[in-house]
């Protein structure tokens, strides 16, 4: 089965610009400004595409270039969300490039929003490098933003089923893959074996890389492994973050999305990915095939 989301960025992030004002600003003039704040993006829904309103704002971020077209993209942080649109509403549908720089956006947004003071004396922090990081005006520490490191795991046993799980958040029948921070001194690997175990009961024999994703819902980026088990009869929930646990072949899996009695985790995910990659996976009945409909977030 091939990997997911490995695909090298549409953007030229552009970072030797970013100690240039006067280049940014002559950039901007040329470029286009998406609104960001609240976690939202300006986006049209119908025509599934973001918007570039070029709002006047004080914290101007630069995404990059698409060295496609030449063309350079920005950021601007408005106070007024309102008429914004949240990833869930929109990431679905946009194109590659246009999901890349909303991440980006609403990434940057969320951490600027939550450092306006310097962790080291609790002054306030300015934006500086064209957003890319906070320098404390007293001190003049720099902080850089953070991203928390998390790994998603598709949990696969021997006859090729995939166990799924349901936080006691959710509604009933929404079903998902496993998942968890990484800890201080932890690697990817060992945070995929704990993991699995707290949450579901079974120990791993086999671990795959099969790609990331940015998820800044607030801060993370999501490390997506799929992990092989001998164990599958010894799979049960926590019963506290994890309430059921459930097998599924692809038949069960297809049949249970289409009588409504499971929801599974949406388009824009790498858990669908996940999911789906194996679902469609080049061998059996269904090779080649699409799971549709089905979607929750919570």
């Amino acid at each position: 089965m091939s990997a997911i989301n490995q695909q090298p960025s549409l953007i030229d992030r552009a970072s030797e610009l970013r100690t240039d004002p006067a280049a940014l600003a002559e950039l901007r003039k040329l470029g286009k400004v998406l609104s960001v704040g609240g976690g939202k993006v300006s986006a049209d829904l119908a025509s599934g595409q973001l918007l570039y309103p070029n709002a006047k704002s004080e914290e101007i971020y630069f995404l990059g270039i698409d060295r496609a077209t030449d063309t350079p993209y920005f950021a601007a942080h408005v106070a007024d969300s309102a008429d914004l649109l949240s990833l869930r509403e929109i990431g679905a549908v946009l194109s590659p490039l246009e999901i890349g720089l909303a991440l980006h956006a609403v990434a940057l947004s969320n951490w600027h929003s939550a450092h306006p003071r310097c962790s080291k004396c609790g002054f306030e922090t300015s934006s500086s490098l064209g957003g890319a990081v906070r320098v404390c005006d007293q001190c003049e520490a720099q902080h850089h933003p953070r991203t928390d490191s998390a790994v998603i795991v598709l949990v696969r046993d021997s006859d090729d089923r995939i166990l799924l799980g349901r936080q006691a958040v959710w509604p009933v029948g929404r079903f998902s893959t496993f998942a968890g921070f990484l800890e201080p001194g932890e690697t990817f690997e060992q945070c995929v074996s704990r993991e699995v175990y707290e949450e579901s009961g079974v120990r791993v024999s086999q671990i795959n890389y099969l790609g990331s994703q940015p998820w800044p819902f607030p801060a993370s980026i999501m490390i997506a492994f799929e992990a092989i088990i001998n164990d599958p009869e010894s799979a049960r929930p926590d019963g506290e973050e994890i309430v059921e646990v459930r097998w599924y072949s692809r038949a069960q899996l297809r049949a249970a999305m289409k009588d409504g009695t499971l929801l599974l985790p949406p388009m824009i995910s790498v858990a669908r990915k996940m999911i789906e990659r194996w679902f469609g996976a080049d061998h059996g009945e269904f090779k080649g095939e699409s799971l549709t409909g089905g979607e929750s977030w919570r």
